[in-house]
């Protein structure tokens, strides 16, 4: 099974930026992003974060974002995929890049999760 990473945020500009800082060290690692809404304004998109998961290329996505109604949109994107989404109430970019470079160190998702628990937004 092949782990992926998606990110949503308001802004695209945070979650390009930092899909970018991702690729220096976790190139072959599929990471797709979901930023603003559909005119790109503040905000998030459903069909944004639907086209995000479509487009990622593993089979099991870990999904990471920024505020409360990102998360709300990703819940709801999350019944439409047939992927596997496993959704982390994690500090956005520690979290994000934290798993992209275990995946591309080949840890296995047990080993992911207990990595990201300090992480966790309470």
């Amino acid at each position: 099974m092949s782990l992926g990473i998606v990110m949503v945020s308001h802004v695209s500009d945070v979650v390009n930026g930092v899909a970018r800082l991702i690729n220096e060290v976790a190139k072959d690692v599929p990471v797709t992003t979901a930023g603003g809404t559909e005119d790109n304004g503040v905000g998030t998109s459903f069909e944004k974060i639907l086209t995000a998961f479509e487009e990622n290329k593993a089979d099991k996505i870990l999904a990471f974002y920024d505020l409360g109604s990102a998360k709300m949109n990703l819940e709801m994107a999350m019944e439409m995929t047939d992927k596997e989404v496993t959704l982390y109430d994690t500090a956005l970019l520690e979290s994000s890049y934290t798993a992209a470079a275990l995946i591309q160190a080949g840890a296995d998702i047990a080993t992911i999760e207990e990595q990201l628990a300090p992480l966790k937004i309470k």
